[in-house]
């Protein structure tokens, strides 16, 4: 009888904590994540997409760029198609992504990167980018800071030619653009 008592009394305890908790568990400080910033996968190449069933949010598509020397390019038909085009490259090891859009009839390629919260994730919702981490949102057409936490850091544009169906990039003008990107401007 008295096993029985408390085997009730341990039943008892458990569904009320489970009860007071709301059915919330904790993670264990082995488990938490870290901040870092998110490796895209270039093999992946999702559709875009809209938010809610809102027309015009048009979310990141990956592509892996074609680096050959001091040149990168990516398929200009993405980006006509009307997707928001991220790559990434590397120069001396540092991984950097960009992202390629049209918005008002011009193509932009951009650093896609958001120091403050580290996101490499951009939307294009019209005229705007919007950071997928932190929603600071930048002008399309100058990259300029609109509102947001990480408005200081506009992200600045590399020059490209456009050769047939490929967009190509320097390494130093993407460079160039990932390291202004970088810096409070």
């Amino acid at each position: 009888m008295g096993i029985r008592i408390v085997l009730i009394l341990i039943v008892m305890a458990a569904l009320v904590t489970v009860g007071c908790a709301g059915g919330a568990t904790t993670v264990p400080p082995s488990s938490t994540p870290v901040t870092s910033i998110a490796t895209p996968t270039p093999s992946v190449t999702p559709k875009p997409t809209t938010v809610g069933g809102t027309a015009g949010i048009i979310h990141p598509t990956w592509v892996t760029a074609k680096v050959e020397g001091n040149v990168a390019s990516i398929p200009l038909s993405g980006v006509n198609s009307g997707k928001m085009i991220h790559f990434e490259v590397a120069n001396q090891g540092t991984k950097m992504t960009f992202m390629a859009y049209q918005s008002g009839g011009k193509t932009y390629v951009r650093a896609s990167v958001c120091p403050p919260c580290r996101s490499r994730n951009f939307s294009l919702a019209g005229d705007f980018l919007d950071c997928d981490s932190c929603h600071t949102r930048f002008k399309a057409s100058t990259g300029a800071g609109i509102s947001g936490p990480c408005v200081n850091y506009p992200k600045a544009e590399a020059v490209y030619t456009i050769n047939g169906d490929n967009i190509t990039i320097t390494m130093e003008n993407l460079t160039k653009a990932y390291t202004d990107t970088l810096e409070i401007g």
